[in-house]
């Protein structure tokens, strides 16, 4: 039986066991595919487990995967290749060897899109000069450059699927659609339809003959080549909800069920539709004609109830108007699900990149806490004894003063107690992100445990970018929801609320605080927290911002130009909020920078940015591990091989460039971005700058970047009375 080959790159070549390869099970320990493997990284032996990402900072072994059995098992059963592939293909040492293979040349202009067919064994490209150019990407060689017929620059490139490769989808900013046959060399759809820029093209595996667009009227269009009709059927209007100014920037379709839709556009808030249920209501619409009959006060719904589900990062929705007088646009520029469809990876411009989990949903983190004073043991099932909801919705089994199994620190393994005892030591040197990566780590082996994320909230209120605050909100509530005595969390909680905006909400924070904890009720912290709540509230005035009472405020009205609809109100309240974000890049300049699932099993996250340089994190604890210099202006596209630890990029300079593990004896790496913190810092000033001085930066000029230093006065909780102290007690 025929083994396919593995998709693990090295020096060598392609690493894998051939069918012509076979050899008896004692063989495999001197097989050259093993001992080649094991040259990748010393830590893979044949008698020692794989360490995983955090057991490689912190110098311990935590994985029971076996490199030895798992190259058997592949050669002796077939079934085996694929989960060998998966879980190979890209690992922690690759990563860490990733580097310039090559530059394809051979555009004239930004290359602004990049598309992998289904084999990884061609590679096309699209460019402001209005060509596609086919390459295969082994030999680094043009295969096919086509003029497209275009009038203007190509944002987006498709292979159709299950076309042989030979059916070829632009979009461009002339508005046009256009279907090319690579093998002749010609157009033979073109669909004018859309009347503004075409910013993205979708395809699905399970209907070949369809694929949909997204352009800034508004619309999602979709197109079905075996109709004998040249137009297309709109099947969103985005404009029918948010009024004539909201634009669609990008879309992805669900590899796993292609009957879900992702939408991004301008505004904070991402789209997921069902794409049946759509088809469906019109259908029935059509078949019953009364149903299409309704009077003035009503109105016939295009999309019907059920069929979409919004999801936002749960402070961008208060943080807006703020971002609007600052001319700071938020925008998701790039949108895709990972590999099993379970997540939807979203890169917001003017933002972070957020994950959101489409299995496991969670609402924002707003109104948390209960109308009055209350202990512990009157909370549960996030309902207070009155009856008012407290937002929190956790079981009442967490909800308890007794001694959780991984409530106190001395519950840690040893490992981790290294790793926690680190990270405050990062944190007494100031040194917020190392601090924050650190209790990530431990985090993610230890997710019960309450002062971990207590510590990483401190860590993020000290930082300060941008979300850092929810971020470390998030953390509190899960804190207290492991341990609801957890002193320092509360705290932390009511300032963050307060950083928020949430004024009112973070006085009743602060009562409850001094109701629970009556020995800290007047400690010089929370005198200053109590003084600074006040004085705000007192500056309020009744029409300028109180978000007290009703959470639909935040929802809506957030742009005088803006017309709204009701149901479009009542979906932004029922939005979802993130799983992880990952920050560090910036994505303010272009509104095609993309992110995507790097590996298999999307174990880890890419991004392109605005400073020339391409970010990689871990997914899980959303650590950034790499930074390499991908362009010299702007990363935009960033595509991962299907298959293989291989990179393609591109943005500004009118180049494809491949990436892939480098040898072990190749020099020195120039490409890499040692100083990984000074960069994020840099980026996060970036975001932040004036429009002027991004102007400049995008110049050439240079501009110092972020201070990392603490923040300012009323947020010093930990100089007094250890209140938000890090170290364990």
């Amino acid at each position: 039986m025929p083994v396919p080959t593995s998709c693990i790159r090295t020096k060598t070549g392609l690493l894998g066991l051939h069918a012509s390869c076979f050899v008896e099970p004692l063989d495999i320990l001197h097989h050259p595919d093993a001992r080649r493997l094991l040259t990748l990284d010393p830590r893979y032996s044949l008698s020692r487990p794989v360490p995983r990402l955090s057991s490689m900072i912190c110098g311990e072994t935590m994985s029971a995967v076996n490199i030895t059995s798992d190259l058997l098992h592949r050669q002796i059963r077939d079934k085996r290749a694929l989960g060998f592939q998966r879980q190979y293909h890209v690992a922690d040492p690759f990563i860490k060897r990733l580097g310039l293979e090559a530059e394809l040349q051979g555009h004239s202009g930004c290359v602004n899109c990049l598309e992998w067919n289904e084999q990884g064994d061609l590679l096309a490209s699209g460019s402001d000069d209005q060509h596609v150019i086919v390459w295969d990407p082994f030999r680094h060689k043009k295969l096919i450059t086509m003029h497209t017929g275009h009038a203007a620059n190509i944002f987006s490139v498709k292979f159709l699927p299950h076309s042989g490769d030979r059916i070829l989808v632009t979009g461009a900013a002339d508005t046009k659609v256009h279907v090319h046959d690579l093998t002749a060399k010609e157009t033979i759809h073109m669909f004018s339809d859309h009347t503004n820029r075409v910013k993205r093209i979708a395809t699905a595996p399970m209907w070949p003959n369809t694929f949909w667009s997204a352009a800034e009227d508004g619309l999602i269009r979709q197109y079905d080549l075996r109709e004998s009709s040249k137009r297309s059927e709109v099947l969103i209007d985005l404009t029918e909800y948010c009024g004539q100014l909201i634009e669609a920037k990008c879309l992805a379709v669900n590899p796993r069920d292609n009957n879900y839709l992702a939408v991004g556009a301008n505004g904070p808030f991402v789209r997921l539709y069902d794409i049946r249920m759509i088809h469906n209501h019109r259908k029935s619409m059509c078949q019953n004609p009364s149903a299409g009959v309704h009077t003035f006060c009503e109105r016939r719904k295009p999309i019907p109830d059920g069929a979409g589900q919004y999801y936002v990062a749960g402070h961008l929705p208060v943080k807006l108007p703020d971002y609007n007088n600052r001319l700071r646009v938020l925008v998701a520029t790039y949108v895709t699900f990972s590999p099993d469809g379970t997540e939807l990876l979203v890169n917001m411009g003017g933002e972070q990149v957020y994950l959101f989990d489409l299995m496991f949903k969670q609402r924002p983190y707003t109104f948390l806490l209960p109308k009055k004073c209350q202990t512990s043991s009157e909370v549960q099932n996030g309902k207070t004894t009155n009856g008012v909801t407290n937002g929190i919705h956790l079981p009442a089994s967490q909800l308890r003063f007794s001694d959780s199994k991984y409530s106190s620190s001395c519950d840690l393994p040893p490992h981790l107690e290294r790793i926690k005892q680190q990270a405050n030591d990062a944190f007494a040197r100031q040194q917020w992100t190392q601090a924050i990566q650190l209790y990530s780590l431990g985090i993610h082996e230890a997710s019960r445990n309450a002062m971990l994320y207590g510590n990483r909230a401190a860590a993020y209120m000290k930082r300060k970018w941008d979300g850092d605050h929810y971020d470390a909100l998030r953390d509190c509530v899960k804190a207290l929801s492991l341990n609801p005595s957890h002193l320092k969390a509360h705290f932390r909680l009511a300032r963050c609320l307060f950083e928020l905006k949430y004024v009112a909400e973070a006085l009743e924070c602060l009562d409850d605080f001094k109701g629970k904890f009556p020995e800290q009720a007047h400690s010089s912290a929370c005198d200053a927290l109590d003084k600074d709540i006040k004085a705000a509230l007192f500056a309020k005035t009744d029409t300028s911002e109180d978000k007290k009472g009703s959470s639909s405020i935040r929802f809506h009205n957030f742009s005088r130009k803006e017309s709204i609809l009701e149901d479009e109100i009542v979906l932004r309240e029922r939005s979802f909020d993130y799983k992880h974000r990952y920050c560090g890049h910036c994505n303010t300049t272009t509104d095609i920078k993309e992110a995507n699932f790097f590996g298999s099993k999307g174990q880890y996250i890419v991004s392109g940015s605005d400073d020339g340089s391409f970010f990689i994190w871990e997914k899980e604890t959303t650590n950034l591990v790499r930074i390499l210099q991908g362009d010299e202006s702007i990363v935009n596209c960033l595509q991962p091989h299907p298959s293989y630890c291989f990179l393609a990029t591109s943005g500004i300079d009118p180049v494809v460039r491949l990436w892939n593990p480098r040898p072990e004896s190749e020099r020195e790496n120039g490409r890499v971005v040692q100083d990984m913190e000074g960069a994020a810092q840099a980026n996060q000033r970036r975001m932040n700058a004036d429009p002027l001085e991004v102007m400049l930066l995008n110049m050439g000029y240079r501009i110092t970047g972020l201070s990392s230093r603490g923040p300012e006065g009323s947020d010093e909780e930990d100089s007094s009375e250890g209140q938000v102290q890090c170290r364990t007690s």
